[in-house]
């Protein structure tokens, strides 16, 4: 073998939980990426491990997906969406039953469903965490941690702020894991000067930046962003590879644009006859995706115009696609060989999670074959972790790489602009007021006590989520982003003033307690 691809997954969505509503359209997020990404990612994998193929992925699970999964009350949710997206399957069946087009399709995704709740319940218990834990402790999977709500360390200007994202985060995947996390996914990819030695406290052995986050690192790397480099912490840094990223992400260029893949925007719940869908959308009455979708890409056709799904014929695309892949790795692999000396080179390949299965639908099936590929059709390279070959290649150069991140301009544009950088101050004052309660606070505060100063470092994790930002950012859902960065900045304030005068109010902290509930495991002293 002459080399490493290292296929990186980042797993991430923002904690979402509203018990006080018996349905909330934001927790679809997380409904919709348990049935099309986690659940196909989950099954693919397996199918490799049970089929003997050798392989390594790495992976994110961010704290906060974490939390999410193994909430009873969401998974509970979930199981309830399952169910009545089964049901309107069977209906659909009936409905298309003598549509020769649109009838094999329905039948299609009664089956596709069933499978789906199937795994949930029986194969994986309703437990998913524990399904990926299974694969890493089989050695198909390396699990990677996250910061402990995603928040974007290089704005964080207290050092004690940053320290409690990766502590918290280290401390939490122990607890969900079994084990101490070797990497870390930053949040946004989100480097500056110091972040890394918040890692080394962690025993945390590498991260990830964009492509000049390594490129520009001081010396200049001599083998550019095809080997990692240790900092001078000791922890090491991996660049991305643009070329292999652009080949899948690319708008003009990717796979996923193919005209034999799914198309996204067309969903039964706004296609489908209103009576027919009216069960299955928003209590309000309001149409939503549901993940039914009858129709391919096609090409640069109106919406209206869009042809019918194959999905045999968009799995041959994907195994198409898979081999150009591979066809072009081993040649990009080769090359860097001869040039690099013999050191073997890694080429780092990231992406979100939610790319395959959500947004490309043939994306796990791309993985399926690709990995099978790999392991049977060549002998250039092999699919392994960042960890792995560390430990096979230990020695690396020395460098410091410079603030950066891999959102649009490379740095801190999109968490820092005038449609959100009002927050800052707010998580500013509330990390300096946190850390003033973490050293004013004894190590055996009563038992109220030390309850609200435990919220009160939660309130200002979530606050601290870079999502919020990077939503009012894209003009996505801002209403939702703003009231939630509001909602947890008050909370914060609010529990400050009653530590402060020593009147906390049990009934509104346990309230609160329930409905952010994530890290229950949290003490306030990492603030200090």
């Amino acid at each position: 073998m002459k080399g490493v691809l290292s296929i990186v997954l980042h797993a991430h969505l923002p904690f979402v939980r509203h018990p006080d509503y018996p349905e909330f359209l934001e927790e679809d997020w997380l409904y919709e990426a348990i049935s099309e990404t986690y659940l196909p990612l989950l099954a693919v994998m397996d199918r490799l491990v049970d089929d003997r193929v050798p392989f390594q992925l790495t992976m994110t699970l961010s704290p906060p997906l974490v939390s999410m999964l193994r909430d009873e009350m969401l998974m509970s949710r979930y199981a309830a969406r399952l169910d009545k997206l089964c049901e309107l399957t069977l209906r659909e069946v009936e409905r298309t039953s003598k549509d020769a087009t649109y009838g094999p399709l329905a039948r299609y995704y009664r089956d596709h469903f069933d499978e789906l709740r199937r795994h949930f319940h029986d194969r994986y218990r309703r437990d998913l965490v524990g399904a990926f834990r299974r694969l890493q402790d089989a050695g198909a999977l390396e699990i990677l941690t996250c910061g402990a709500t995603h928040g974007f360390l290089p704005l964080m200007i207290h050092p004690e702020a940053v320290r409690a994202q990766i502590s918290v985060a280290a401390q939490h995947y122990r607890m969900h894991f079994g084990r101490d996390p070797k990497g870390i996914w930053l949040p946004e990819c989100g480097y500056a000067p110091g972040v890394d030695a918040a890692l080394a406290r962690e025993g945390i052995r590498y991260f990830f930046v964009d492509t000049h986050g390594v490129a520009d690192a001081v010396p200049r790397p001599r083998f550019g962003v095809h080997a990692p480099i240790f900092l001078p912490s000791g922890v090491a840094a991996f660049a991305r590879d643009q070329e292999s990223s652009l080949q899948v992400w690319s708008a003009e260029h990717g796979y996923p644009g193919d005209g034999d893949y799914r198309e996204f925007y067309r969903d039964l719940g706004y296609d489908g006859p209103y009576d027919h869908v009216k069960p299955y959308v928003q209590a309000t009455g309001a149409r939503k995706n549901l993940g039914i979708k009858y129709h391919r890409i096609t090409g640069k056709v109106a919406l209206g115009d869009k042809a019918p799904y194959d999905p045999h014929r968009a799995r041959e695309r994907a195994a198409q696609h898979a081999g150009n892949f591979l066809f072009n790795r081993q040649k990009q692999i080769e090359h860097l060989a001869a040039k690099m000396g013999g050191r073997p080179p890694i080429v780092v390949s990231p992406y979100d999670a939610e790319l395959y299965g959500h947004w490309w639908y043939e994306g796990p099936q791309f993985l399926d074959f690709l990995i099978r590929k790999a392991a049977y059709d060549q002998d250039v390279f092999r699919l392994a972790s960042p960890a792995t070959y560390l430990r096979e290649v230990p020695v690396q150069q020395v460098a410091t790489p410079p603030t950066s991140s891999w959102g649009a301009g490379g740095y801190a544009g999109v968490w820092l602009d005038p449609s959100n950088d009002w927050i800052y101050r707010h998580l500013h004052k509330a990390s300096e007021r946190m850390i003033e309660l973490a050293k004013g606070n004894d190590d055996a505060p009563s038992g109220l006590r030390r309850r609200a100063l435990n919220q009160a470092s939660r309130e200002l994790l979530l606050a601290q989520s870079s999502d919020w930002a990077f939503i009012m950012k894209t003009g996505t859902m801002v209403d939702y982003a703003v009231r939630r960065t509001k909602d947890h900045v008050l909370r914060f304030t609010r529990l400050y003033e009653q530590l402060k005068s020593d009147r906390v109010d049990e009934t509104w902290l346990s309230e609160i307690e329930s409905r952010d509930n994530l890290f229950p495991e949290i003490d306030y002293r990492v603030y200090r």
